[in-house]
């Protein structure tokens, strides 16, 4: 039976080694500024565990102020340890802004994961991402004209021959109704304006040929 392999991840390996240092730097500023015991190990603890849990929102929920802002936070008071345990502070007489910055720190993380553990993840919380650009749908190469299929002529059907119109000075018969609805439309006419209908009007009026309102118009005189 093969034994499993050891994979030796260097990633990994810098992480813990990174961690460590950062959480040994929190604990000595953390001493340094009269948290002793305990409870300078617990600022380191607090500040770590505020970092994973702003990344963490960020991972699960995507961009967004709440957490990039607690983020930034952990991030600057892990790195301020940091660069204050090389020299930069006296630890021996650490100044008043850094006693009350330590001493302030436990309310603050608290805040901090109670808003990121507790606030839902609006849509005016997120950060704006510009939209993907959209692709244009390919266009189809033309077709060369002598692969382009061809089309059957059909000849054009023969024109029916018109029937043949009645002589001019003849008058098209009219019927009683139409009549009947012309005067309608005359009495109608010379009521709203006060004169007589033309045969131009009329013939709009009824939407017949000009003969047929010709025809139509001798009637009512």
């Amino acid at each position: 039976m093969a034994r499993p392999t050891v994979r030796v991840d260097a990633v990994l390996i810098q992480a813990v080694i990174a961690g460590a240092l950062s959480f040994a730097h929190l604990h000595d500023l953390a001493a340094a500024a009269g948290q002793d015991g305990w409870k300078a190990w617990a600022y380191p603890i607090s500040v770590d565990l505020l970092l994973v849990a702003a990344w963490r929102r960020l991972r699960k929920d995507g961009p967004s102020r709440l957490a990039w802002c607690w983020f930034v936070i952990a991030l600057v008071a892990s790195l301020g340890a940091n660069v204050a345990t090389a020299g930069f502070l006296d630890l021996q007489h650490p100044p008043a802004w850094l006693r009350f910055g330590v001493a302030g720190w436990p309310a603050l993380a608290l805040l901090g994961g109670t808003l990121l553990a507790h606030t839902a993840h609006t849509a005016e919380d997120r950060t704006p991402v510009p939209p993907a650009p959209v692709a244009a749908p390919p266009v189809p190469d033309p077709v060369p004209d002598e692969q382009a299929p061809e089309l059957e002529t059909t000849p054009a059907p023969a024109a029916e021959e018109a029937p043949a119109l009645p002589p001019a000075d003849a008058s098209p018969p009219v019927p009683a109704a139409l009549v009947d609805h012309a005067r309608k439309v005359a009495d109608d006419h010379r009521t709203r304006t006060g004169s007589t209908i033309d045969t131009d009007t009329l013939r709009a009026r009824l939407g017949v040929p000009p003969q047929l309102a010709a025809a139509i118009a001798a009637q009512l005189v």
